[in-house]
């Protein structure tokens, strides 16, 4: 407990808990954390390491937790912390990352089920597997072997998420998407898949789940492995704003306070810009208002709003965008009788979501696979969301 107290006295130190520093030296140790789900995970180091190792593997254990339990939070931790210590001891062997390919550590310890769970509390028994994975025993230690399914499929998910700041003027102050393509692949035995794109040069910064053959990307520009069991993450890139990355909304809007006067104008407007013709849906938009500002009287042109007095929070759930008629919502903002005008205007917050469109315009050119002699059924599917996305003023 000594050693946490460290962690507990930085908690305290800052803000908002994205603020605790990630490395927090220590007299004997080092503190590594990553915070995910609304809990901390805390790794300590007694020795020196390249902090990104270690951090990289505290994401593995939160995304293996939600894959076990389906939602990774407090509760789910504590009911079921008897599978939680033996997946952590399989997947840390004396200090050192072991397993954290999901679904090999699904051979080694079964995902709780209530059947499981009750049959193990009448019996006494645990969830421990009763042989080593095969997996673990041949050259391609992510895959089990004897794999066998009546349907065989693949499908592949390209999800992009767009991180942006536009300025007052609209434009670009920042842009950058973070992409990954995570796939479900049930195929029968030892298949060898290649997949290529139409315009892999747009990848710059790419990192592979183990399976991928890097010399072959290296050369060709193309993506060729055996792939794990299941489900897994093919790959993340990231393209920067070298690309001129597209902004798929754009806002108008008119927010004005007066000098004397306890009224201000609010009027956004939210409309779909270089989105392929494709729907923009999911829409919500949220504004951090000044604290000088008691109420808001709007009207939505579609949609709902809520404005919280007490945190100064507007939110307007917008959900799809007709582009023929574009949601617009106005009215107008009472301020505390006798304050100056706010300093500076509040940014406004975009979320949405595009269905068939990667916004990079990364496209899968064709998978192939070989190996094998059946025909598998192919899919492949691709969304954009918003990451960060925000408007100033």
């Amino acid at each position: 407990r000594s050693v946490c107290d460290y962690f507990f006295e930085a908690q305290e130190r800052a803000s908002e808990a994205e603020n605790v520093p990630p490395v927090i030296p220590t007299p004997h140790h080092y503190l590594l954390s990553v915070y995910r789900h609304k809990i901390f995970f805390v790794a300590v180091i007694q020795s020196e390491v390249p902090p990104l190792f270690v951090i990289e593997f505290l994401h593995r254990v939160v995304d293996t937790f939600q894959d076990y339990f389906g939602v990774c939070s407090e509760v789910m931790i504590k009911d079921n912390v008897v599978v939680v210590y033996e997946v952590l001891e399989e997947m840390l062997d004396n200090g050192f990352p072991l397993a954290t390919e999901s679904n090999i550590l699904k051979e080694l310890i079964k995902p709780p089920t209530i059947l499981r769970t009750v049959v193990n509390t009448i019996t006494g028994s645990t969830n421990v597997g009763d042989q080593l994975p095969t997996g673990q025993l041949s050259v391609v230690p992510w895959r089990r072997t004897g794999v066998k399914y009546t349907n065989n499929e693949a499908y592949f998910d390209v999800i992009e998420e767009i991180d942006a700041i536009i300025d007052k003027s609209g434009s670009t102050i920042t842009a950058e998407i973070q992409g990954v393509i995570d796939a479900c692949v049930k195929l029968t035995g030892m298949p060898d898949l290649t997949l290529s794109f139409m315009n892999p040069r747009l990848l710059d910064d790419v990192s592979f789940h183990p399976c991928v053959r890097f010399k072959r990307w290296e050369s060709e520009r193309i993506l060729s492995f055996i792939p794990p069991d299941g489900n897994f993450r093919l790959l993340s890139y990231h393209v920067s704003a070298q690309n001129l990355v597209a902004i798929p909304v754009y806002v108008k809007h008119n927010i004005s306070f007066r000098d004397s006067s306890s009224l201000g104008r609010f009027e956004i407007t939210v409309g779909p810009k270089q989105t392929m013709g494709k729907t923009v849906e999911g829409v919500m938009v949220t504004s951090q208002m000044p604290k000088s500002v008691l109420n808001m009287t709007l009207t939505p042109s579609q949609g709902t709003h809520i404005f919280d007095p007490v945190t100064k929070l507007l939110s307007w759930d917008v959900g799809k965008i007709n582009p023929q008629k574009l949601p617009s919502l106005r009215g107008s903002v009472s301020l505390q009788a006798g304050t100056s005008k706010p300093d500076e205007n509040p940014t406004i917050n975009l979320q949405f979501k595009i269905q068939q469109l990667a916004i990079s315009g990364l496209k899968v050119n064709r998978l192939d696979m070989y190996g094998e002699k059946y025909k598998p059924f192919k899919g492949i599917k691709y969304m954009t969301k918003a990451g960060k996305f925000q408007v100033r003023t």
